[in-house]
């Protein structure tokens, strides 16, 4: 089964409610971590080619801090989230007060790393755990993974997967706004989610939209 047979524009808005609960649930937990207010939102989902999806982070070649993990449970498949490496950075340095950090140094501080990967915990967590609830499907992420790297190369392994069954992945845009400096900032990022096939089906099923 392909997943543009079984995605249509209602899946996609039921999609982008459940991201912005999850979001909603992210910025409550960011806000306690970092104790000052975090608004986090999802302007859109989209189901785009792999290349309109390399566009979308900067381009193939773009140098992003990437977040992976699998989804295991009832449902199966993999998810990244995808930060150009200068608002990683940004987000880290507020994250840690330490204005010095950057992920293009080597060895990258295993502070920052640290960070990162609870970012990606939260994230992650908060929108699986959002579709779980709207499901009633039992979904929990694997321990997430930090690289730094060009795009293609973070995402190819996910890719390689779903390409045997689809040229397409779900694109869910993320806004991060960080309320708390003398003056706002917005981090802009991506999940992408590449459900195994059999999972595309189980999804909205359970959602009640099949």
């Amino acid at each position: 089964m392909s997943s543009n047979e079984q995605i249509n524009d209602l899946h996609l808005d039921v999609l982008k409610e459940i991201g912005n609960i999850g979001a909603a649930h992210a910025a409550t937990a960011m806000s306690q971590l970092l104790g000052r207010k975090i608004e986090m939102l999802v302007p859109n989902v989209n189901l785009v080619s792999f290349d309109e999806m390399f566009e979308l982070a900067g381009g193939a070649e773009k140098i992003v801090a990437g977040i992976f993990l699998r989804i295991q449970g009832d449902l199966s498949g993999s998810m990244f989230f995808v930060l150009p490496v200068e608002s990683a950075n940004q987000f880290i340095r507020n994250l840690i007060q330490d204005t010095t950090f950057d992920f293009n140094e080597v060895p990258i501080s295993e502070m920052g790393v640290s960070a990162m990967q609870e970012l990606g915990n939260i994230l992650s967590g908060s929108y699986l755990s959002a579709l779980s609830d709207f499901t009633g499907l039992n979904i929990h992420p694997t321990v997430p993974s930090l690289s730094v790297d060009m795009v293609g190369a973070i995402v190819s392994f996910g890719l390689i997967e779903v390409s045997h069954y689809s040229d397409e992945v779900i694109v869910i845009d993320t806004r991060i706004i960080d309320e708390g400096d003398e003056e706002s900032s917005t981090i802009n990022g991506h999940f992408l989610l590449l459900p195994d096939p059999e999972s595309y089906l189980t999804i909205f099923r359970s959602l009640g939209v099949l």
